[in-house]
């Protein structure tokens, strides 16, 4: 940089204006004057809390000796002035514990107060409540006296919700850590000596002189030793404090603990009660209160719940509350007299809406109606339970609502538009008024002449009368249905909201009427969520009557969504108003009904079955199921899921003989549900039999494999490029849905035999992935076309079916292996070795008995032993392999952690071998593990060949609970 350059730079600099240094905590120890010119500063930095806080840090740090040892602080000058200018910054600060308590931690805030306690002469080792306050210096009681409101203020603080600190750097967080623990450890402190912090706080409301707390001079004499004149100590040392402050302080701080330890003990609602009495008593006794640091605000919400809480209000009182009249009111069981307030609480306004609200429902409908016109004052939309109200007025109920719309206007001074808020009221009120003679006593009442024009009286009496006739007009003749009064109009989006939430038919078909008098449009449409099958959608569009038609499709969009949650009840209901509906003008649209109650009564009887239920279904449900699959009904739209459902009811009550022999010959030959269900029936009857008898086996295995074929075809996309197309070859492709996993089947054989063939399907043509189950043989070993099979399909089926099964009995032997052998062929190794274990141990009584031969062929202990290597588990290896373990083969990079299955193995050449290999590598504590194996008594060579067998059956028990444990 040139010389010119550093010039300008110098220039520039020097320009700026100067920032003052901060001072540093040191500077204090050096300048005995300096910290009482600092803290006269108006904005002094740092503030009173950080020097505090810079203070008692550095006098509580540790050190560290020539032997690299953590010691403790020592105690030595320098320390002891640190922790009395801390002192000297909190009795500047007038020890005013809010100012404190939000500057200070808890932790800082404790090693302050316990030197304060040092400092005043506080006897050490004394428990608190064991000292006469009235004996002690008046230093020294009131630095009790501090100490204790700190204990019992902090536990209450504690209480409160705090909000989570957001992680920072690792060191940061083992500092944030470190402080969370000691706070825990004070409050614990704390909380075990509240009672008696709450004792040495009630034994000081019963002094009563003035206190005296330090201040920076009495600190100072301290400091330089001039305590022995005892000037320190005398009555009129240190800072002033009349004891009504003091007093006033103290209650406040008791009522606070006490109305914290009123959530398990009720009794001490009434002493927090007492203390805040006493609080606002002082209070208004002194007339500028400087030592009292409190809030006002809380202690009025104190006041206010205490006194709820306790029952102490007089409603005569002048000075009572509106809320404290209405809670005393509601003890009393006083209704009328809360009416009356909440009549009169319409022209004053004192409560809030959401205190109206609340208390709504304690007691009868006139709170509502009384809640309703304070709405209509305030131009708020009317709730939904008055509205409820008006389904079914009476005349006592319009005379009372007449009766607080008169008393709610009687106010002075009212404002216009509360005045046609009201007259808007009035006019809704006739409008949801069915009972012409009810519509009459409001418009012939005073205050409805009063606010409401003539011309405007006129149209409103008109309009009213047309809607009457309007209804009586639509009214189909089924009074049961639809002899429903409307209920008062209000706004369209109001009306739709509860359409989309009622599932009561009737109000359903009320909230319609409605929203067509008010609109002309399709209001099926409000949710896209309501659907109804496609096969019904022409029928229910061609209602000609919007209103029935929107109906008819709202009831059966939300009777299908019920079913499908399981609330059959409601269904039931919607899907009868429904059948009721279109009895009369439609017999297409009756047998759709009658189609879909039935299935309803088949998903509700098959979801008992799911939950335990041994019942059969009922006769008549079994009649109306043979009824529909034999139903022949020109152009009647049918569902597939209705028929397949059926089917699969029958099935699962093994209503075999009907499928195999009542079911007449046409049926089958054109209903390709009942096809696939007679072919299933047949063959689980049959099993197990005969080759000769196997004939419908191979029909349903022809079947399914029809279901199971495409057709690969050449099509050309939009956008030119050729791509493949899969085609169902079979008509009997819709029958797709009797053979997957969503199929309701509890019955275990079919889903066996469902199970067994798509099993053999599946690994007809790959002998190496091959997954076993029952009854194989019956299904044919070859097949013509395979690659005409969707595989992919194939597979996703058999995981689902068995998936399925298990879910509905976990343990089942076969299907448990079928499992294994799934995930086996996916290379899902750890899950197949799972359910290989479990398969074993349900059939072995959790491996307390031997596991039949049947369950652990040898091809599943090759998988198993497979699984194991795979896994890089080969100690697990030789234990899964038949003979005994051979020490030439076993591995010593596995990663099952070998020694810990020592105990298991039952070759003592073996442990030899690991002894052996143990010590070579210097692995001490894995050659003792073997060692300690080898000494076992059972595996001495010397024993008789039936103890070794014992020995060896032993431990391969153990070994397979052991891996149960493991993989399970």
């Amino acid at each position: 940089m040139s010389a010119e350059a550093a010039d300008r730079v110098a220039a520039v600099i020097s320009s700026r204006p100067s920032t003052p240094l901060q001072i540093s905590w040191f500077e204090f120890l050096l300048d005995n004057s300096l910290l009482e010119k600092h803290l006269q500063k108006p904005n002094a930095d740092p503030s009173p809390v950080q020097l505090i806080i810079q203070f008692l840090e550095q006098a509580s740090k540790q050190s560290v000796n020539e032997q690299n040892q953590v010691q403790a602080p020592a105690d030595n000058r320098r320390n002891r002035t640190l922790k009395l200018l801390a002192l000297k910054v909190a009795a500047h600060m007038k020890w005013d514990l809010d100012v404190l308590e939000k500057g200070l931690t808890i932790p800082v805030l404790n090693m302050l107060l316990n030197e304060l306690l040092c400092v005043s002469k506080v006897p050490p080792g004394v428990k608190h409540v064991d000292l006469d306050l009235s004996t002690l210096p008046p230093t020294t009681a009131m630095a009790v006296i501090i100490y204790n409101r700190w204990a019992v203020r902090t536990i209450v603080l504690s209480s409160f919700p705090e909000k989570q600190t957001k992680p920072g750097p690792h060191q940061m967080n083992i500092i944030v850590q470190q402080e969370k623990e000691m706070t825990d450890n004070i409050l614990t402190v704390l909380k075990e000596q509240a009672a008696d912090s709450i004792s040495v706080l009630e034994g000081a409301l019963h002094l009563k002189r003035d206190f005296y707390v330090h201040t920076l001079r009495t600190l100072e004499l301290l400091g330089a030793d001039a305590a022995a004149n005892g000037e320190t100590e005398s009555s009129t040392a240190g800072l002033c404090i009349s004891a009504d402050e003091l007093h006033c302080q103290v209650h406040y701080d008791l009522g606070g603990i006490f109305f914290h330890q009123s959530c398990t003990d009720q009794s001490a609602y009434e002493k927090a009660r007492d203390h805040f009495r006493q609080t606002k008593e002082i209070l208004k006794k002194l007339s500028v209160p400087v030592h009292v640091h409190l809030d006002e605000k809380r202690l009025a919400g104190y006041w206010n719940a205490c006194r709820a809480l306790t029952g102490d209000c007089d409603p005569a009182d002048p000075h009572t509350t509106p809320y404290d009249q209405i809670n005393s009111l509601i003890r009393a069981h006083n209704h009328q007299a809360v009416i009356e307030a909440f009549i009169k609480d319409n022209t004053s306004h004192s409560l809030p809406n959401h205190f109206r609200q609340h208390n709504l429902s304690l007691f009868c409908h006139k709170l509502c109606i009384c809640n309703a016109i304070r709405d209509a004052l305030e131009g708020e939309v009317l709730s939904v339970r008055f509205q409820q109200l008006l389904l079914k007025p009476s005349r006592k109920m319009v005379d009372f609502i007449l009766e607080v719309c008169t008393r709610s206007l009687e106010k002075e001074g009212l404002s216009e538009m509360s005045r046609r808020n009201m007259a808007g009221f009035l006019k809704t009120l006739c409008e949801g008024l069915e009972d012409l003679s009810l519509v009459f006593v409001v418009s012939s009442h005073q205050l409805f002449l009063e606010l409401l024009k003539d011309e405007e009286r006129k149209v409103l009496v008109e309009r009213v009368r047309k809607r009457s006739a309007t209804i009586s007009l639509s009214a189909k003749p089924l009074p049961s249905f639809y002899d429903i009064p409307a209920s008062a109009s209000v706004n369209i989006g109001q009306l739709e909201q509860q359409l989309i939430l009622s599932l009561d038919p009737r109000r359903i078909r009320q909230i319609l009427i409605e929203l067509h008098g008010m609109a002309e449009r399709p209001f099926w449409r409000v949710n896209s969520k309501w659907e109804v099958p496609p096969d019904y959608i022409s029928v229910i569009l061609g209602i000609k009557d919007n209103l029935t038609k929107d109906l008819v499709y709202i009831l059966m969009a939300k009777g299908l969504h019920c079913i499908s949650i399981k609330d059959f009840v409601h269904a039931r209901q919607l899907f009868s108003a429904c059948l009721e509906l279109v009895t009369e003008f439609s017999p297409k649209l009756r047998q759709v009904m009658l189609n879909e109650i039935l299935l309803l009564e088949v998903r509700a009887h098959e979801s008992l079955a799911a939950e335990g239920s041994k019942e059969r279904p009922p006769p008549d449900l079994v009649s109306r199921v043979r009824g529909y699959l034999e139903m022949r009904i020109h152009d009647l739209p049918l569902r597939q899921v209705v028929g397949e459902e059926c089917v699969a009811f029958m099935l699962n009550w093994r209503e075999n003989d009907y499928l195999t022999l009542q079911v007449p010959p046409s049926l089958v030959m054109n209903n390709p549900y009942i096809k696939v269900g007679q072919l299933l029936a047949s063959t689980c009857k049959e099993l197990p039999g005969p080759k000769e008898s196997r004939r419908t086996a191979k029909e349903l295995w022809d079947v399914v494999v029809q279901i199971c074929s495409v057709s690969v075809q050449h099509k050309r996309n939009n956008d030119g490029r050729v791509g493949l197309i899969k085609q169902r070859e079979s008509s009997l492709g819709i029958m797709h849905r009797c053979v997957p996993a969503d199929l309701p089947t509890p019955e275990p054989l079919v889903l066996t035999t469902l199970i067994s063939l798509f099993v053999r399907l599946h690994s007809i043509d790959d002998i190496v992935n091959e997954v076993t189950a029952e009854h194989l043989s019956i299904w044919p070993s070859t097949l013509p076309n395979i690659q005409a099979v969707d595989v992919e399909a194939v597979a996703v089926t058999v995981k689902e079916l068995v998936s399925y099964a298990l879910m509905l009995n976990p343990n089942n032997q076969s299907w448990l292996i079928t499992q294994a052998d799934i995930y086996f062929v996916t290379s899902q190794y750890s899950a197949a070795l799972n359910f290989y274990l479990q398969a074993g141990a349900v059939c072995s009584d959790f491996f307390t008995k031997p596991v039949p031969p049947d369950a652990y062929t040898d091809q599943v202990l090759k998988r198993m032993i497979k699984c194991c290597s795979m896994m890089n588990c080969h100690t697990q290896v030789r234990f899964c392999a038949k003979p005994a373990p051979n020490s030439a083969l076993l591995h010593f990079h596995s990663h099952d952690a070998m020694d810990s299955f020592y105990d298991y193995i039952w070759d003592v050449t073996i442990l030899e071998y690991l002894t052996h290999i143990h010590h070579k590598r210097g692995e001490t504590e894995k050659r003792q593990i073997a060692i300690k194996a080898i000494g076992q008594t059972e595996l001495n060579t010397s024993n008789p060949e039936e103890v070794l067998q014992l020995a060896a059956q032993k431990r391969k028990k153990r070994f397979l609970q052991a891996m149960l444990k493991l993989y399970c």
